[in-house]
C-alpha cells in the first residue's frame, strides 16, 4: 500500500503554523504588486499538523536508499561517502548566505576560493586552466567541444567529425549532436579499448576531436594512449578526456601530461557531494594552453592582493553559466581537496581499484567478466549466461538485490557487454561491506539456478515494486491534481 502524499494528509485547520494575519490591510499589500505578478489563483498548501508532517517525511526518508543506508555499487557514477565536514564547511554562512550579485570588494573570500579551485584542478589533472562554471558533467562536455570548435574556427578549419568509442557515455552523443557536429563510432577491440587500426582509419583532416572516456566505461586503462595520441595529434585533431572516472586516476596518471587537450571533471562524483537523483553537480572543464583563451567568461583573476572578475577574453566562447558556477558544490569539492592533500587522494585512487579488483575476484566465478583485465575503480561483469539458461536478465539481479539491502548496480551498460553489470565499490566501503554485497551476489546465483522464478518477480521487500519503466520516464506524473481536501478519493496526478 502506497504511502498518502501530503495532500492526502490535508485537513482544513489543522495546520502545523497558524500566521498572524497581516497588520497591513490585504488591499494595501495588493496595491504595492503589479497587477501582471499576482496570483490568478489561491496559492493551496496542505494543512497537516506538525506531529503528522513529522512522520510523514520520516517516513519517506526511511524509504529513500542512499549511501548511508548502505553499499551504492552504482557503476560509472562513483556514489561514495562523503564526509559531513565537507558539507558543513559549505553551509556556512560565509558561503551559504552569499548574495551572487554582491560586489567583488565584498565576495573576495569567494572569488578567491574559486581561483584557487582552478589552481587545485589544474595541480591534479596537470592542465593549465579551468572554468568552473559547467553546472554537470554533460554541460561540461558541451562546453568543452565549444572550446575546440571556437579553437578550429579562430584557425580557419571547419572539422565536425568527433570520434566515440563505442563504449562512451551517452551524453557523450548527445552532446556532439547539440553542437551541429557529426559523431563517428570507432569499434572497441577483443581486449576491450579502442581498435587503434579502426581508429587510424576513421581519423583525417576533417576530425575536430576524439572523446575519451578513461579508464573507459568497462572499467579498464586505454594501455594504447601514446599510440591514440600520435594518431590524434597527427591529424591535428584535439583529445578530450570524459572525466566522469577520474576517481580511479587520483594522483596517478595526469591527463594532461599524457596528451590530453581538454577534458572535463565530475567534481561532484570525485570530490565530496552527494549526488544522487539527479544532483546537484559541477563539471569543470580543464583545457592546454592553446585552448585557454577560449574558455568561458568572466573568469576570475588575481591583480594583486585581490581578486577580480575580468570579462575582456575577444576569442572567449561566452558564459555557459550565470553567477558564479554551483558555488557550494564548488566548495566542498575545494575543502575535500585540501582535507585530504596529494596524498591523501593517491589513497583515495588506490582504495577504489583495490576495492574493485576483490570484489570482482568473489563474484567472478558465477558472473563472468568479459573483458578480464586488471580493473580500475569498477568492472563489467555479464549475466548473459543466466539470460540464456533461465531467462533472467540483468535487470532481474538487480531487482532482486534491493531485497538484500544494496542499491542495483548500473545493468545494460556499456552496450559492448550483454547483460552487463557495472559494478563501482568505491574506496569508501570496507572489505566487510564488499564481502557481504558478494555473498549476495552469489546467494542470487544459486537462487538462479534453484528457483529462477524467485528471481524473476523481485523486489519483495521494497514499496514499490515492479513499475513500467518506460513509462515512467517518458510520462512521468509529478503533479498533484487539484481537489483532495484529505476526504472522498482524490485522484493522483
Amino acid at each position: 500500500m502506497l504511502d498518502p502524499v501530503i495532500f492526502e494528509l490535508h485537513k482544513t485547520g489543522r495546520a502545523a503554523e497558524h500566521l498572524p494575519a497581516p497588520e497591513t490591510p490585504e488591499e494595501e499589500i495588493l496595491a504595492s504588486i503589479p497587477e501582471r505578478m499576482r496570483r490568478r489563483l489561491p496559492l493551496r498548501l496542505a494543512e497537516v499538523p506538525e506531529l503528522e508532517l513529522a512522520r510523514h517525511y520520516e517516513r519517506l526518508a526511511r524509504r529513500n536508499h542512499h549511501v548511508e543506508k548502505d553499499f551504492y555499487p552504482l557503476g560509472s557514477c562513483t556514489m561514495k561517502y562523503n564526509p559531513k565536514v565537507h558539507e558543513r564547511i559549505a553551509s556556512l554562512p560565509e558561503f551559504a548566505a552569499l548574495h551572487p550579485m554582491l560586489p567583488e570588494t565584498l565576495a573576495q573570500g569567494a572569488i578567491r576560493l574559486l581561483g584557487s579551485m582552478e589552481e587545485a584542478l589544474a595541480a591534479v589533472t596537470g592542465m593549465d586552466a579551468f572554468t568552473l562554471q559547467p553546472a554537470a558533467g554533460a554541460h561540461g562536455e558541451f562546453t568543452g567541444l565549444s572550446l575546440v570548435e571556437a579553437y578550429f574556427r579562430k584557425k580557419g578549419e571547419d572539422r565536425r567529425k568527433v570520434i566515440l568509442p563505442d563504449s562512451a557515455h551517452g551524453t557523450n552523443p548527445a552532446s556532439v549532436r547539440r553542437l551541429s557536429l557529426e559523431p563517428v563510432e570507432v569499434r572497441s577491440d577483443e581486449r576491450g579499448e579502442v581498435s587503434i587500426d579502426a581508429l587510424a582509419a576513421l581519423v583525417d583532416e576533417g576530425t575536430a576531436a576524439l572523446m575519451l572516456t578513461l579508464p573507459n566505461t568497462l572499467g579498464l586503462f586505454e594501455s594504447h594512449l601514446p599510440r591514440i595520441v600520435e594518431i590524434v595529434h597527427g591529424a591535428g585533431a584535439q583529445l578530450y578526456l570524459d572525466g566522469a572516472n577520474l576517481n580511479a586516476l587520483l594522483g596517478i596518471v595526469r591527463p594532461g601530461d599524457i596528451g590530453f587537450d581538454v577534458m572535463h571533471a565530475n567534481v561532484h562524483k570525485t570530490f565530496s557531494t552527494p549526488h544522487g537523483g539527479g544532483g546537484p553537480g559541477a563539471g569543470p572543464v580543464g583545457v592546454k594552453e592553446h585552448l585557454r583563451p577560449f574558455l568561458p567568461t568572466p573568469r576570475p583573476v588575481r591583480e594583486g592582493d585581490r581578486w577580480t572578475w575580468k570579462h575582456d577574453f575577444p576569442d572567449s566562447i561566452g558564459p555557459v553559466h550565470s553567477y558564479y558556477g554551483n558555488f557550494a558544490v564548488l566548495v566542498r569539492a575545494y575543502a575535500y581537496i585540501r582535507h585530504l592533500g596529494a596524498p591523501g587522494l593517491r589513497e583515495v585512487t588506490e582504495h577504489a581499484i583495490l576495492g574493485a579488483n576483490y570484489l570482482r575476484s568473489l563474484v567472478e566465478k558465477s558472473y563472468p567478466v568479459p573483458y578480464r583485465r586488471a580493473a580500475m575503480h569498477e568492472f563489467v561483469a555479464s549475466a548473459a549466461r543466466f539470460f540464456q539458461a533461465a531467462n533472467i536478465r540483468a535487470m532481474d539481479i538487480g531487482k532482486r538485490l534491493l531485497d538484500f539491502g544494496f542499491y542495483a548496480p548500473t545493468i545494460s551498460f556499456p552496450l559492448i557487454v550483454k547483460e552487463a553489470l557495472m559494478i563501482e565499490p568505491t574506496e569508501t566501503e570496507s572489505r566487510e561491506t564488499i564481502e557481504r554485497f558478494a555473498e549476495a551476489m552469489l546467494a542470487i546465483a544459486k537462487e538462479i539456478e534453484e528457483d529462477p522464478e524467485r528471481v524473476r518477480g523481485a523486489p519483495y521487500h521494497t514499496p514499490v515494486r515492479r513499475v513500467n519503466e518506460s513509462l515512467a520516464s517518458r510520462r512521468p506524473q509529478l503533479v498533484w491534481e487539484d481537489g483532495a481536501d484529505g476526504e472522498g478519493a482524490p485522484s493522483r496526478g
